[in-house]
């Protein structure tokens, strides 16, 4: 994996550039659940997302991917709108931006990170186990969902 291929920057939650790739994983979604409606509670905001990273292709300047963290208590947070482009898939990207987010977090002194993601994302439920994430009881604005999966990982 080449680690140089890709830098990782945080933005704010209304740049244009991340809300272009949070679009396009929103459509995403939308085709593979076949509604607008898959995601239980609040959607983050710039009032509550506390880190929004984007993962920026060096060689193109393209961005490729991004990832969020919405903090949930004094020692976690939840990972949001993580998305990496399709045709950046497979790539090492998704990797080098969860570390980021995982980075980012221990920074702020959060200790487990959590997330959710969705039965019909099996791709996104092999990454996270294969990433360390352990599947957990649904929580939160999850409790309840028929379409949520959620996860685990406690930090070092």
């Amino acid at each position: 994996m080449d680690q140089a291929r890709w830098r990782i920057e945080e933005r704010p939650w209304g740049d244009p550039v991340g809300a272009a790739l949070r679009d396009r994983q929103r459509a995403e979604l939308d085709a593979r659940y076949g509604s607008d409606d898959h995601e239980p509670g609040p959607p983050p905001s710039g009032e509550d997302i506390a880190v929004f990273l984007v993962a920026v292709d060096t060689a193109s300047g393209e961005a490729v991917g991004c990832g969020a963290l919405r903090r949930l208590d004094r020692d976690s947070a939840e990972v949001k709108r993580m998305f990496v482009t399709p045709a950046t898939r497979g790539s090492g990207v998704a990797t080098r931006l969860l570390r980021a987010l995982e980075e980012a977090a221990v920074a702020r002194g959060w200790r487990t990170l959590r997330l959710e993601t969705g039965t019909a994302q099996p791709d996104a439920r092999r990454f996270y186990q294969r990433e360390g994430y352990r599947e957990i009881p649904l929580f939160g604005s999850y409790v309840g969902s028929t379409l949520s999966v959620c996860y685990e990982r406690e930090l070092g």
